[in-house]
């Protein structure tokens, strides 16, 4: 899938030395936020849960350069009568703040809600994570809630706001 600015790939395990060396690069970025394969060996167990039926990653690349922007994934993808998946992502230093996860995670909702036929997204996203909340506010998200010690990222247990999307708000959106 493609936009204006980006598209999405499937990472490959050709893909290990440039992300990985992305993800460190971005180590200051992330640290409160999240924790990406900072190796080869992390990153091949990245690609290993990608096998899974319930779990399906993108890279956001630039179309200008191909070089990796950002990564998004949707985990837990719950099929039944739920037809629901966590969303998570994140961007590589030099890549933030310039609406390239706004396109990727355009393209994202669109697999999600199109291809996948889901019905539901949700994102956990931490209080103090102003850029991510705003972009996914902008996207048509809505916060449901708050959950105190939710994940444990960095070592540390952290609040979460639990905010999501319905198919059918997102296809009301601008996106």
């Amino acid at each position: 899938m493609r936009a204006r600015r980006v598209h999405l790939q499937t990472p490959r395990i050709a893909d290990a030395r440039e992300f990985v060396a992305a993800a460190r690069q971005s180590r200051n970025l992330h640290r409160a936020w999240v924790s990406p394969p900072l190796s080869r060996g992390a990153f091949q167990a990245y690609l290993n849960r990608m096998k899974r039926e319930d779990f399906r990653t993108f890279l956001v690349c630039r179309n200008d350069t191909g070089g990796i922007a950002g990564a998004v994934s949707l985990s837990q993808i719950y099929r039944g009568p739920f037809q629901s998946a966590y969303l998570g992502f994140f961007a590589m230093e030099g890549h933030q703040a310039q609406g390239l996860m706004r396109e990727g995670l355009i393209l994202t909702l669109r697999v999600a809600f199109h291809r996948l036929r889901l019905h539901r997204l949700e994102a956990n996203i931490q209080p103090a994570n102003l850029r991510s909340r705003a972009l996914v506010e902008s996207l048509g998200f809505r916060l449901e809630g708050f959950s105190p010690r939710y994940l444990k990222i960095g070592g540390r247990w952290r609040d979460h706001e639990r905010w999501a999307i319905l198919r059918e708000q997102f296809s009301r959106t601008k996106a």
